[in-house]
């Protein structure tokens, strides 16, 4: 029983980078660690994580990213895949620790709604603890994707310097 306990967690906590065979053909991965890690995919680099629940075969898994852009067109902008689609002009919140930030939503997803609130979140990201993602699907049903965030400012860290180092010209 107790293996067993140890091998969930283990899994649990392989990072969204092995799980997803780095994600994109060419991606490079820059960290992995915790639950979250960094991918260089060329135009951009992405901290990113699955969420704890894992998806049912034919849904989409529930995931959240930092995404960075060399020109510094997106710098930490987050995006977020929900487990479910969100009813149409409903919220799409993220809490982390007691901090709530509303995100703007379309269909499945949701994002970071601009600079200063990316710098707050990446802020309480910092602060450790869990992410979550709440939002009501058509039928008004309340559901959460939870995210967490050991590994996340690392990977967060590693997919800025890529990308601010490939801005530069440093990195091909």
């Amino acid at each position: 029983m107790r293996r067993n306990r140890l091998i969930a967690r283990v899994i649990r906590l392989i990072p969204a980078a092995a799980l997803m065979g780095a994600g994109a053909p060419g991606g490079t991965v820059l960290f992995a660690g915790g639950a979250w890690a960094a991918i260089d995919r060329g135009s951009s680099c992405e901290a990113l994580s699955r969420s704890v629940r894992v998806a049912i075969r034919g849904k989409a898994q529930p995931m959240a990213s930092f995404a960075f852009t060399p020109d510094h067109r997106r710098w930490g902008e987050l995006h977020v895949q929900l487990s479910r689609e969100a009813r149409p002009g409903a919220s799409v919140m993220l809490r982390i620790g007691g901090q709530p930030f509303l995100l703007a939503g379309r269909g499945g997803s949701a994002w970071s709604t601009g600079t200063g609130q990316e710098q707050a979140i990446q802020a309480a990201v910092r602060q450790g603890g869990v992410m979550r993602a709440e939002a009501r699907d058509p039928a008004g049903r309340r559901f959460a994707d939870a995210y967490p965030l050991d590994g996340a400012p690392t990977a967060i860290d590693s997919a800025a310097a890529r990308c601010a180092l490939r801005g530069a010209g440093k990195i091909g």
